[in-house]
C-alpha cells in the first residue's frame, strides 16, 4: 500500500548517484558580464585627462608611489593642471594654491612634441622659478 517514488522502478542503490552531465553556464555568465561592466566603468579612469601627442625617448621611467600633478602644453598652446585649463599667468598662483592644501610630490609637465620646444620650458622655468623643485618631463618609451 506504499507509493514507491523511485523512477527506477524500485531499483535504486543506496548511496549511488548518477553524475550530472550538464554544465551550468549562468555562473559564468554572470560573473563575464559584471567584469564586463567594471572594465567599461575604469577604463575611461585610467587615461591622464588631455590627449598630447608626446615625444619618445629611451629614458627610465620615474618611480613615484604618489599621485603625480601633472601640468600639460596641448599643440594649440593650451596649459592644463591636471584636465583644468589655466592661463599662463594663473599657472603659479593656480600651483601655490595646490601647494597649500598639502601637495609636495613631483610635478610631471607633459607637452605635445608639435608644440615648440621654447613654450614647454617656458612653462617648466615659470613652475622652477616659483620655488617647485621636483619637475619631470613627460615622454613616450622609444619604439626600437
Amino acid at each position: 500500500m506504499g507509493v514507491n517514488l523511485n523512477p527506477g522502478g524500485g531499483r535504486h542503490r543506496p548511496g549511488r548517484t548518477r553524475p550530472m552531465a550538464e554544465i551550468n553556464v549562468t555562473p559564468l555568465v554572470d560573473v563575464m558580464l559584471v567584469l564586463l561592466i567594471v572594465f567599461m566603468v575604469a577604463a575611461p579612469l585610467l587615461t591622464v585627462g588631455v590627449a598630447v601627442d608626446l615625444p619618445e625617448t629611451a629614458a627610465n621611467p620615474i618611480q613615484d608611489t604618489g599621485e603625480p600633478l601633472t601640468v600639460t602644453v596641448s599643440e594649440d598652446g593650451t596649459i592644463y593642471v591636471q584636465e583644468t585649463p589655466v592661463e599662463f599667468e594663473n599657472l603659479v598662483p593656480h600651483l601655490e594654491a595646490i601647494a597649500t592644501a598639502g601637495y609636495d610630490q613631483r610635478i610631471f609637465i607633459r607637452g605635445d612634441q608639435n608644440r615648440a620646444y621654447g613654450d614647454v620650458v617656458r612653462v617648466m622655468g615659470r613652475i622652477n622659478a616659483a620655488g617647485f623643485r621636483r619637475i619631470g618631463l613627460v615622454t613616450d618609451p622609444e619604439l626600437q
